[in-house]
């Protein structure tokens, strides 16, 4: 009798105490997407209670006691989310968590992205979309750039470790359109003018940054003056929910990362950021002979707030600095060597977003920038300077004929200014010699009208438009029409085609140069390409693609460089070699990727491209490769979240070297003037990137540390920097190459609160 009064009293102890305790539960998404995220750490009660996500992204805390508590949801790579919360006794919490990757806002609502590969707009079937984790384990730590992150997208060549640019399809950086929220930018990057080979990065930080669309060619009639491809940059927005501050520190910069709501309201959001890079200290130690050692800081901003609901205004302002000082080593340098040097560059970009109707959305940009760089020479005498400044206005307007048919149209206005000189001293005492100078206004002009149609229920999608140009230096007008479609052979298979004719006028710099002329052309270039895409999986894709590019009045200077003429003499080039539109060729290639994307487990991708692009010119009648004929090319990336605080990623890039600029060929180790241009090559590219990212997560606080090791294989990559000259009776010619980065550690953290 008393054994059941005991066993009755527990069962009854034990009742009343599960009546009392509660439970927690909920499910955790992508914000970029929907898609559910599996290995998140829960904590609840500063760790008392704790759990991660399975597969489908849903957790559950049983037996909770009764309390206030916080709920910290955070894996690596992701905000911190913090929920405050009352558990009642025997209570039932459900939480739907919403997270955002680090460089992505933070936001309450899922963006919709039906397709994770599919472009924000659908009229390029082409373009390569790189945006979240991504992109950030991409950029390097450091360097932390997002240019950086592209360098490892299919079709893309970069053999350069000190230079941010690319090259795409055979064409130099200049042929490729660098858009940030809808404005062509000039130069933005921190760079040095005037060297013959001069280190960048770009402007605009990585943390500023939501989404990066690269257009490889055949892009819509939207994008104008350039005739290779289009970078298509998105800054993002500040969050709405909270305000947050994130420091960041590592061994190559330091920076402050804010961003937080307007108002009681949340009607507007603020983000900003300061940055401030050391990496000159491991430049002057790793390459103790180096030019490229100059220091840069940047400070960014972007305001957006809703004056209505129909109405919204943005405003982002970058202002950047970059300086060369080498006055410690100026007495071993020569007269024309430059030792102190700065670059400014400035730039604010007012957009406007209004919609009268439902159907009806009208954007317009205002936006100027600025450009100032000087340089001196050891006795503290300019060898070159300039001033480049440019007002913007983009507008353009989307009438919704109906959900599938987006009727597209748009104006810009350029105005231009640029003036510098380039000078050349002989000794101290005499006057330096022009090697050359510009100076010059234009306005240019252009327009586009853009159709898209969608049929057989979004199975088809074609679009087509035209764009108009017109510059006021060479009064030259150029149409440009282009159209793509997409078609769905069956639910997984799709075959995309796309055409267009591209114009680029030339720079402010050439057209007044005495160099060059008013009457220089547009560079003018036709784009094809086909492409046959197999869907694997919802997340898995295996694309094929063909393209050929047609380019003609390339401008470019035929007589400058020297060569053995077809008599054995050596011809000695002017010293102002003009500037003509006598280069035309092609490129034609194809690229083989194979890509998974995914907010869990593996993400990344496998590509394969092989290209060749010749050049003709009409003054020498010389055809060569162009100086940015790859033929091979492989870039890898892949990216694991092994558990909810690490993650791990590789990239390995491999190309078969560009060739080295000039009438050039080598016996054994020596160089010589050859008949041929651009016959001697660099040797192949090769260098992977080894990372991990370890996460520890606080009640409050959230801290990242990043480690990388760049080269990990500690190849020997070369890159040609100048050609120094020749002999004249020997015909033997000098060459600088110069090495890049050796196995070279690399380590950050950043503090989250």
């Amino acid at each position: 009798m008393l054994r059941l009064l005991v066993f009755g009293a527990l069962a009854l102890t034990c009742s009343a105490q599960a009546q009392t305790l509660g439970e927690v539960r909920g499910s955790v998404v992508d914000a970029r997407g929907g898609e559910a995220l599996a290995k998140v750490e829960i904590l609840l009660g500063g760790g008392s209670y704790r759990t991660t996500t399975d597969s489908t992204g849903h957790f559950m805390l049983k037996e909770v006691a009764p309390g206030d508590y916080v709920l910290n949801v955070s894996t690596v790579g992701y905000h911190l989310i913090k929920k405050a919360f009352r558990l009642d006794a025997g209570d039932i919490k459900d939480f739907e968590v919403i997270l955002s990757p680090d460089t992505f806002h933070q936001t309450d609502t899922v963006e919709a992205k039906a397709d994770p590969f599919e472009a924000a707009r659908a009229d390029s079937p082409a373009a390569l979309v790189l945006a979240g984790n991504d992109a950030k384990n991409l950029a390097s730590v450091l360097a932390d750039d997002p240019l950086r992150a592209v360098q490892s997208l299919p079709g893309v060549s970069s053999n350069n470790d000190f230079d941010a640019r690319f090259s795409l399809r055979g064409a130099d950086f200049d042929r490729i359109g660098l858009y940030v929220d809808g404005v062509l930018l000039h130069e933005p990057f921190h760079m040095i003018q005037g060297q013959s080979l001069s280190g960048t990065g770009s402007t605009f930080d990585g943390d500023m940054v939501d989404e990066m669309e690269l257009h490889e060619g055949a892009f819509p009639a939207r994008f104008g003056d350039r005739s290779a491809g289009v970078l298509d940059v998105t800054t993002r927005d500040g969050s709405r929910t909270g305000t947050t501050f994130r420091l960041a520190a590592s061994v190559s910069n330091a920076g402050l990362v804010g961003e937080g709501p307007f108002g009681k309201k949340k009607r507007g959001s603020w983000l900003a950021v300061v940055r401030k890079s050391y990496l000159q200290y491991i430049l002057a130690r790793t390459f103790p002979d180096t030019t490229l050692i100059f220091g840069l800081e940047d400070v960014q901003t972007r305001l957006t707030y809703d004056l209505t609901p129909k109405n919204n205004i943005t405003l982002y302002f970058l202002e950047s600095f970059s300086d060369l000082n080498r006055a410690s080593v100026g007495t071993n340098l020569g007269i024309n060597s430059i030792v102190t040097a700065g670059y400014h560059y400035t730039l604010a970009n007012l957009g406007w977003r209004y919609s009268p109707v439902e159907r009806l959305l009208i954007v317009n940009h205002f936006a100027w920038m600025r450009e100032k760089f000087n340089d001196q020479n050891p006795n503290k005498l300019p060898t070159s300077g300039g001033f480049y400044g440019e007002w913007v206005w983009n507008g353009s307007a989307t009438w919704m004929w109906n959900s599938k048919s987006p009727l597209e149209g748009g104006w810009s206005l350029r105005q231009l200014r640029d003036q510098g000189f380039s000078d050349q001293y002989q000794t101290v005492v005499t006057a330096p010699s022009v090697l050359d100078h510009f100076n010059g206004n234009a306005l240019l002009a252009g327009g586009y009208l853009q159709q898209s149609w969608n049929a057989f229920s979004g199975r088809l999608r074609f679009t087509a438009g035209a764009r108009w140009d017109h510059h006021s230096i060479d009064t030259v007008s150029t149409v440009s029409p282009s159209a793509s479609a997409a078609f769905g052979v069956t639910s997984s298979t799709s075959i995309q085609l796309a055409w267009g004719e591209y114009a680029q006028y030339p720079e402010i710099s050439q057209l007044t140069s005495p160099l060059g002329s008013r009457h220089l052309l547009p560079e003018r270039s036709i784009h094809a390409q086909a492409a046959i895409e197999q869907r694997l999986s919802q997340r898995t894709r295996l694309r094929a693609e063909y393209y050929d590019r047609s380019d003609r009045d390339l401008i470019f200077q035929p007589l400058y460089d020297p060569r053995i003429l077809p008599t054995g003499k050596v011809f000695a080039p002017p010293i102002n070699p003009p500037y003509a539109n006598s280069l035309r060729g092609y490129a034609r290639g194809v690229e083989f990727f194979l890509q998974h994307s995914s907010a869990n487990r593996l993400t990344g991708w496998v590509s394969y491209a092989f290209g060749r692009t010749e050049m003709r010119d009409g003054v020498t009648g010389a055809r060569f490769p162009s100086d940015y004929d790859q033929r091979h090319t492989v870039n890898v990336y892949g990216g694991y979240r092994l558990r909810p605080s690490i993650n791990l990623s590789l990239k390995w890039s491999y190309g078969t070297g560009f060739p080295i600029p000039g009438y050039l060929r080598q016996s054994g180790t020596l160089y010589y003037l050859s008949n041929s241009r651009d016959q001697l090559r660099l040797g192949p590219y090769s260098r992977a990137d080894f990372r991990v990212n370890k996460a520890w997560t606080h009640d409050k606080w959230k801290l990242t540390l990043y480690g990388e090791l760049i080269n990990l294989t500690n190849r020997t990559n070369y890159v040609f920097e100048s050609f120094d000259g020749y002999t004249t009776s020997t015909k033997q010619a000098y060459v600088t190459l110069d090495k890049l980065f050796p196995i070279l550690p690399s380590a950050g953290l950043v503090f989250e609160r």
